[in-house]
């Protein structure tokens, strides 16, 4: 593969729900550009963008995927991104490298949860979006309803510059609305034919409609047309090209990748219609004067790694797009975001898994690094006398935590060595320890997520693990006050044992913790005893009475005692201090609790009632709504923890995929009397066994 200039480069990511064909597409438009000589089906698991094993087995995508062609004597960077919500991280990230997007829509289904949440990422990003309507082959494809479904969902701005010609099985080629010509195609190729009559008033509507449509882009032409002017087709052509370039007009066309038709249409479009990756002007905070910036690609070198991958041969792989200058094998970069220097080896591209060398990845290209020290996904690669920073990537946060357990004894520190570099790969993976309940904790976006990151664990890694529900840290506290005396005596030959201490037990206010007051007068307990005492009361706190959790929020008051001058010791009094505290407890009416969290749902207006009675059968409590600035409702609620632990799969369900939530800790509430019984019935099995 030669080099580009940035002119003649495009940057495309190629996105769309869960099984609307965004792989094949992308096969498609690998073969029809000649890149590859072999086709190949998701379903044969051959396919040269879901090459892993995990995405061979599910038959989706969960990787963004690099896949450069030539066409037109230009250079397009297919990225073939995942339609499902657990790694919608992966489109974010592609998101930051491309210029434009692909929406790929299934022509049977419409628009669905993937379609309108990539368009919404999209349109964060201020992505030019093309729509193509695939599976126009398929039985029930309709494309007038499709349309309607775009229009419905995603804005009226959405316009066709295709039809199709022929339906579902007789599909055979398309309809050039700009043109007014129509395309018959196969595997083959295509040949120009005149539009069939019976379709003629269907085409010269959508011309007038797309007429219209274009002339909105430019002022000055628009107001030629408004006062009856005949637009030239190079105008219409030219306004057509600025409103796509704007995401003020959203063309939509159609085709088929199973069939290979429409496909070299969409690489013509893309070259047309989207912006050369040069002429987008780009921000950077300039590290120096700490002010955002706006450069163009002559500038100095700028880029950003918006990808990393571990490869079990070549190591670390970091994938990046050059903003502006260049970056040339055996060369040394700059790190800005880690103040680093890095030895570059060779640089590449990336045909699925196959690496295609590169002399340099010039302004406005794609590339990838091998073996970089010290350079993480969002990084900026920059030049060391003009150093810029781009703005972090912002990946969701993760929504699912399990506890992650060894499967054999010793491999602790290998899955701790294996996460880590997870965690390199995929910015949505957060591996905690819990101080309390000692367990390790993983978190991201989903259960398929976590699975697939638990199966990449012990492919590349050699080392499994199981995966539980997290412990809930519950607590127990005392609601009353109990007076009691802890007397240990015990005499065996020799030095006996002996100890006494007199306490009241009290409650504290909520998140006061523990308290010790020392109320001794008169030497009924050795001063040299007294921390003996503390110790064994805070000792006792860690497994509380009912169920053995942790006890919290109680002021222990030591007021009395007696010793023996030959018998008491320290240990004997940490025993007495145990039997006075565990009976302290049984008398002031001991209590569970349990951890709630704030949860902050955030989903359509139409979708907060299913939500809100939801959160009702989890014994949440309703705080209030609110409206975000992108249109969506906010749910504000507070939950138990233990109701919530599958709360991101429930959500899911709920809202077709579309709902998102955050939580934090709140405060602890006494656990409902028939829960508490369950829990500590449950804890005493677990202690019998």
């Amino acid at each position: 593969m030669k080099d580009y200039t940035g002119d003649r480069i495009r940057n495309v990511a190629i996105v769309g729900h869960g099984g609307a064909g965004t792989t094949s597409v992308t096969e498609a438009l690998l073969f029809r550009s000649g890149a590859i000589n072999r086709m190949c089906k998701v379903d044969d698991g051959a396919t040269t963008t879901d090459y892993e094993p995990e995405e061979i087995k599910r038959k989706v995508s969960v990787n963004a995927t690099l896949a450069p062609v030539e066409f037109r004597d230009t250079k397009i960077n297919f990225i073939d991104t995942p339609g499902f919500a657990d790694f919608v991280a992966e489109v974010k990230g592609a998101f930051r490298a491309v210029d434009s997007a692909l929406i790929v829509v299934n022509a049977t289904a419409g628009v669905q949860v993937g379609t309108e949440q990539c368009w919404k990422l999209a349109e964060e990003a201020g992505l030019p979006r093309i729509v193509f309507v695939n599976k126009m082959d398929r039985e029930n494809a309709d494309y007038d309803n499709v349309l309607d479904n775009l229009r419905a969902k995603i804005g009226k701005r959405v316009l066709p510059l295709e039809l199709p010609l022929g339906k579902e099985d007789d599909f055979c080629g398309v309809i050039d609305v700009f043109k007014m010509k129509a395309y018959k195609a196969n595997g083959n190729g295509s040949d120009e034919i005149d539009i069939p009559a019976d379709m003629l008033d269907w085409a010269n509507d959508a011309h007038d409609k797309m007429v219209e449509a274009a002339v909105e882009a430019d002022d000055d032409i628009m107001e030629r047309y408004l006062e009856g002017e005949v637009i030239s087709s190079e105008d219409i052509r030219k306004c057509l090209i600025k409103g796509i370039r704007q995401a003020i007009i959203f063309p939509v066309i159609c085709g088929s990748a199973a069939k290979n038709i429409g496909l070299g249409r969409v690489m013509n479009a893309i070259i047309d219609y989207t912006f050369p990756a040069v002429l987008n002007d780009y921000e950077v905070t300039d590290i120096k004067s700490g002010e955002v910036i706006t450069r163009d690609s002559n500038a100095p070198m700028a880029a950003l790694v918006f990808k990393t991958t571990s490869d079990p041969f070549v190591g670390r792989l970091s994938f990046l797009r050059v903003f502006s200058g260049k970056v040339s094998s055996d060369s040394t970069i700059y790190n800005s975001s880690r103040d680093k220097e890095e030895r570059v080896g060779t640089v590449f591209t990336m045909m699925g898994k196959t690496q295609i060398p590169m002399q340099a990845i010039n302004a406005g290209d794609i590339g990838v690094i091998s073996k970089l020290q010290y350079t993480s996904t969002g990084d900026t690669i920059s030049d060391k006398n003009a150093p810029v920073q781009f703005a972090p990537i912002k990946f969701p946060l993760p929504m699912y935590t399990r506890a992650i357990y060894a499967k054999k004894k010793g491999d602790e520190d290998k899955i701790n060595t294996a996460l880590n570099k997870l965690m390199d790969e995929d910015p949505t993976i957060i591996v905690t320890r819990n101080s309390v309940t000692k367990e390790m904790l993983i978190s991201g976006m989903g259960d398929q997520h976590i699975d697939i990151i638990m199966e990449r664990m012990q492919r590349k890694f050699g080392v499994e693990a199981e995966l539980r529900a997290p412990i809930i840290e519950y607590r127990e506290t005392i609601r009353g006050t109990a007076q009691v005396e802890g007397k240990h005596k015990k005499q065996s030959g020799g030095h006996g044992q002996y100890g006494d201490v007199v306490i009241k037990m009290e409650p504290l206010n909520p998140g006061d913790g523990f308290e010790f007051v020392d109320k001794i007068f008169g030497g009924a307990v050795p001063r040299q005893y007294i921390p003996a005492v503390e110790k064994g009361m805070r000792e006792s706190m860690e497994h509380g009475i009912l169920a053995g959790y942790p006890v919290v929020d109680v002021r222990i008051t030591l007021l009395d005692g007696s010793y023996h001058t030959v018998d008491s010791s320290e240990m004997a009094f940490k025993i007495a201090s145990n039997m006075a505290f565990k009976k302290a407890c049984e008398q002031a009416k001991p209590v569970l609790m349990e951890p709630y969290y704030n949860l902050d749902v955030y989903c359509a207006d139409s979708m907060t009632g299913d939500v809100i009675s939801d959160l009702n059968t989890k014994r949440g409590r309703i705080l209030g709504m609110q409206t975000c600035e992108d249109g969506l409702c906010c749910v504000k609620a507070q939950v138990p923890y233990a109701e919530i632990t599958e709360y991101a799969v429930d959500l899911r369900a709920i809202t077709q995929g579309l709902g998102t939530f955050e939580m934090k800790f709140d405060h602890y509430e006494d656990v409902p009397a028939r829960i508490a019984e369950k829990i500590i019935a449950d804890s005493i099995g677990c202690s019998d066994k």
